[in-house]
């Protein structure tokens, strides 16, 4: 890698004028005509979104999210030649055994995810928790991603993610840490551990770690399945038929698709909502009465206002030569915690990774720490307790 090792302070301080361009884009949106029944079907309803927007134009608070986030310490540094920003919260110093865990988000979320286990995380006491449960939190933005955007070159791949940072985690001066983290983050926190196997103690997913179930899959394999296997092998192929074309898009396209969303606050507001809808549980229920509506807010803010939307889904074309191929086991104990919207299935997952723990629930979709962190939380710290 070639880098200058320096690790500057972050604050956020986003202009005045900036947050009166986005409220004018938002009063001048030109709204299409919602289709017939105005349903989630086809797309994030007009009706649902207009009610949204009003509230982002009127009522949503960038400065209490900007308070927020600056109430925590941030830095940046160069990786690789990227950019990396990231969030630093070390446990106080009665917590003297705490144990560094590096968390890491995906797509379409941020940092944002984690705001409300940082409190938990790292003064468990203060939050009804164990003092040995203590952990210092390193955040980071992935590259490419709102504060860590734009991407600076191309072959950001999950294994080069995984290198910058163990890399990001040296400069630290944390030798000895664990892994977390869900959708693109439930991929890198494994790549670190192949990195610095002798670093990493342990990794802990939401969703699970990878690979999932093939497909299309043989007739005699989905046979020798379980039935809560042969439900998530279900909606795996009903997501190859519905909603794969983001997936589509975003890994053969990113920079067509970045015009629209870069110049329209609506457009990459729905962009995010729909699969905030199709990921959240129970899927029936629309997102903001599933995860607040502020934190929802904060959330697109950061792609919005970092115009990241293309570097950002650009992620998902730097994979396209490595999909379908085999990773090495880091021989690292794994763990994945499974909610009922997610399709991991262990024997597939063993294929790439040690797995030593397996926790199927029945609630709880892809955004664990938004939507149950103290599930989320709880089985964290049970996993790294003999891992410390």
């Amino acid at each position: 890698m070639t880098n200058t090792t320096e690790i500057r302070p972050f604050r956020l301080d986003v202009s005045d004028a900036d947050l009166a361009d986005l409220h004018a884009r938002l009063d001048a949106t030109r709204w299409p005509t919602p289709l017939p029944g105005d349903g989630w079907d086809t797309g994030v309803p007009t009706g649902w979104l207009r009610d949204l927007a009003h509230y982002w134009r009127h009522a949503y608070d960038w400065r209490a999210a900007e308070r927020e986030l600056n109430s925590h310490p941030q830095f940046t540094t160069e990786i690789d030649g990227q950019n990396i920003h990231f969030l630093h919260v070390r446990a106080g110093d009665a917590y003297s055994d705490a144990l560094p865990l590096l968390l890491t988000h995906g797509w379409p979320g941020s940092i944002v995810e984690f705001l409300d286990l940082i409190g938990p995380l790292t003064d468990p006491v203060a939050h009804g928790g164990d003092a040995a449960d203590a952990f210092h939190v390193v955040i980071p933005s992935l590259p490419g991603y709102g504060l860590s955007g734009p991407l600076n070159e191309p072959g950001w791949t999950m294994e080069r993610i995984g290198a910058a940072w163990a890399e990001l985690m040296h400069r630290l001066g944390y030798e000895r840490y664990g892994t977390q983290g869900g959708d693109m983050g439930g991929t890198v926190s494994p790549a670190v551990a192949r990195v610095a196997p002798d670093r990493v103690v342990g990794v802990h997913t939401n969703g699970g770690p990878g690979p999932i179930a093939p497909y299309p899959m043989p007739d005699d394999e989905r046979a020798s399945l379980t039935d809560l296997e042969r439900d998530r092998v279900a909606r795996i192929e009903a997501f190859m038929q519905e909603e794969f074309g983001y997936i589509a898009i975003q890994s053969t396209r990113p920079q067509t698709l970045a015009y629209g969303l870069t110049d329209s606050p609506v457009g990459q507001l729905a962009w995010i909502m729909d699969k905030f809808r199709e990921w959240t549980h129970p899927r029936e229920a629309d997102p903001d009465t599933v995860v607040d509506r502020d934190r929802l807010l904060t959330n697109v803010m950061l792609y919005w206002l970092t115009g990241t939307a293309g570097s950002s889904a650009y992620a998902g074309y730097a994979q396209a030569p490595a999909w379908g191929a085999v990773k090495e086991i880091s021989g690292v104990p794994t763990a994945a915690l499974v909610f009922a919207h997610d399709v991991a299935i262990r024997r597939y997952a063993e294929t790439e990774n040690r797995i030593t723990r397996w926790t199927d629930v029945d609630r709880g979709g892809h955004f664990a720490a938004l939507e149950e962190p103290e599930l989320l939380l709880a089985d964290v710290r049970e996993f790294f307790r003999d891992l410390r």
